[in-house]
């Protein structure tokens, strides 16, 4: 009772660590009817929605806004999956620092809310307020407290892009842990697999197989998407400024790759001096290490951040900002994505740039994008290039800048492999979706 009364008088909430702010009128997650902050992490990074401001901040806490009677729920922890789950869903919990790249995505009829931290009090209170008749989780988002809360109140989770590390499996198969796993991953409604590798695994930690079903990769759905006005405007600008020279990018650049890169574009620039590279960092916080790297070889650079103009003597074009890569592919021929040159790197989703018609290479650690590189090599051994290491890098771009034809080839190699592979994923994803779990409930009468 003490300590009670000393966190009242403290302004601090007598059923947890929360603070109060009842001006705020936000609701805290312990359990225990507090009405003010909370310190439990909420959300998937809580640093992230404390900084936000405006939309991003105000939906993170259930009762922030007007709940529906339903809807389907997609959860995902990156940009890209975010993206993904558009298609199939009337609400959304995308990470917080994709929420500024993807609201202007969503319909009017979508509603954004950032998801609590997978603890019994935050997911208890959360699917009480929201009450969703349906849950789609994003490729490896197994989140054990939300799945069994949704099993025992009878509302299916789906899990789409479904994939789990070598790491992952490991862990889990262990004597230990897959008693666990297995009862939590036998809750699941469905499973979409990314490739058969995946299906074994989740068959090995005893999914039901009946639960088990191959759709395609909801990635392909990502770069096939209309480019706005806004974006069109973009391109055309920057098109303006490059000025016909010609131009390669290199995107998803990790840490130590950018010396990889800048020494490849200097060997370029002694065959053609006009060269251009658009070098695009995957972390925000890398582009000190980028600005170093590039003043060290004395190459003349522009911040995008900084709207300067690209001039002639402009060597390399740096991407400091969020969500521009799928409108830079449109605006470059040949596109090398990154992550996949370190062997402590697993590659990166490179269908947007095969959508957008360039000529795509990557690194020889891809990860499991290497089942999206099989799938492509399928339809067109031209679609992907994977390299090597740095001296292939370098001699196949010296290729491509040569040979008008060799390049015209990988595009539209690229293109095609990506228009095939996209084709109907959609609708296969949500055909499953609707006969495994929404059919489910409707026989249980949960929705209607």
């Amino acid at each position: 009772m003490r300590r009670r009364r000393r966190r009242a008088e403290a302004g601090r909430c007598t059923s947890c660590t929360g603070r109060r702010a009842a001006r705020r009128r936000r609701r805290c997650f312990c359990g225990g009817g507090c009405e003010g902050w909370s310190t439990h992490r909420v959300g998937q990074s809580g640093w992230a929605g404390r900084r936000s401001r405006g939309l991003g901040q105000a939906r993170r806490w259930c009762g922030s806004t007007p709940s529906p009677s339903a809807r389907a729920w997609p959860r995902s922890q990156s940009s890209v999956t975010a993206r993904a789950s558009i298609p199939a869903s009337p609400s959304s919990s995308p990470p917080p620092l994709s929420l500024p790249l993807i609201k202007d995505m969503l319909p009017d009829v979508v509603v954004y809310q950032f998801a609590p931290l997978d603890c019994p009090d935050a997911i208890e209170s959360f699917i009480g307020y929201w009450k969703p008749s349906l849950i789609l989780l994003m490729e490896s988002e197994l989140w054990p407290n939300l799945i069994m809360s949704a099993a025992e109140k009878g509302i299916a989770v789906a899990l789409l892009n479904a994939r789990m590390s070598l790491k992952s499996f490991n862990r889990w198969s262990v004597p230990l842990g897959l008693p666990l796993v297995s009862l939590m991953l036998s809750k699941l409604s469905l499973v979409i697999p990314l490739s058969t590798t995946q299906a074994v695994r989740f068959q090995l930690l005893h999914t039901p197989p009946y639960k088990i079903h191959f759709a395609g990769d909801l990635k392909y759905a990502v770069g096939d998407v209309e480019v706005r006005e806004k974006e069109l405007n973009t391109i055309k600008d920057l098109q303006r400024q490059f000025n016909d020279r010609p131009i390669w990018m290199a995107a998803s650049i990790h840490r130590g790759e950018e010396e990889v890169i800048l020494h490849v574009h200097g060997e370029l620039i002694k065959a053609y001096p006009s060269l251009l590279l658009i070098l695009v960092p995957r972390h925000p916080q890398d582009i000190k290490n980028v600005s170093l790297a590039l003043k060290k070889h004395k190459v003349n650079f522009v911040l995008r951040s900084t709207m300067e103009l690209v001039s002639i003597n402009t060597r390399v074009y740096v991407v400091d900002t969020l969500g521009e890569l799928r409108m830079l592919y449109r605006v470059t021929p040949i596109a090398v994505v990154g992550g996949s040159f370190l062997p402590s790197l697993s590659g990166h989703n490179f269908s947007e740039a095969a959508a957008a018609g360039c000529a795509v290479l990557t690194g020889p650690h891809v990860g499991h994008f290497y089942h999206m590189l099989v799938e492509m090599w399928q339809i067109n051994p031209l679609a992907v290039k994977q390299l090597t290491g740095e001296a292939e890098l370098l001699e196949v771009l010296k290729e491509l800048l040569g040979d008008s034809k060799a390049l015209e080839a990988r595009q539209g190699a690229a293109k095609d492999a990506f228009s095939i592979m996209a084709h109907g994923v959609v609708n296969r994803v949500w055909n499953l979706v609707s006969r495994f779990a929404i059919d489910a409930q409707q026989k249980r009468g949960i929705v209607d």
